[in-house]
């Protein structure tokens, strides 16, 4: 993980999330990173109050979703962001689940777009929250490894 990421959101692993293996079932990894997405929409200003105001919102394009380590009932989570990259109305993060060692259990890379809730369409960043935007934690060139990863079988 870059060395600029910084805790975004933290929560503990429900009894609900737990599944016949005994450990956090792997659809609930995606519910806690889907979470830090709303944490993130809550620092950049986009917060019910925000979305209301200005009539915009997210909307996840991809996500790339690692497991790496087991997560246990009652367990602490937290989640790390770091700013892959951004445009005017598309932000490239990264979020890096830990337990309460600082052990890595997951990430997720995910593609955000911003978008008018009015046309349904693309935009760009509200005046506010791209400043918002602006303070967020950037990975700079010291990206995480696991970042821009694809999926497939290794070969010789």
């Amino acid at each position: 993980m870059a060395a600029q990421a910084e805790t975004l959101y933290q929560t503990r692993v429900a009894d609900a999330w737990v599944d016949y293996n005994g450990h956090m079932n792997d659809a609930e990894y995606a519910r806690v990173f889907s979470l830090a997405v709303e944490a993130l929409m809550d620092r950049i200003g986009l917060d019910a109050a925000g979305r209301r105001e200005h009539g915009y919102t997210l909307y996840t394009l991809e996500t790339h979703l690692c497991y790496c380590r087991e997560a246990h009932r009652g367990e602490p989570l937290r989640v790390a962001l770091s700013l892959l990259d951004s445009d005017a109305k598309r932000l490239h993060v990264f979020f890096t689940l830990h337990d309460a060692a600082g052990n890595t259990l997951a990430t997720s890379e995910q593609m955000l777009m911003g978008i008018d809730v009015a046309s349904g369409r693309p935009a760009g960043f509200p005046e506010a929250v791209a400043a918002a935007i602006a303070l967020l934690p950037r990975a700079g060139d010291d990206w995480p490894s696991a970042a821009g990863r694809r999926i497939a079988i290794r070969r010789g």
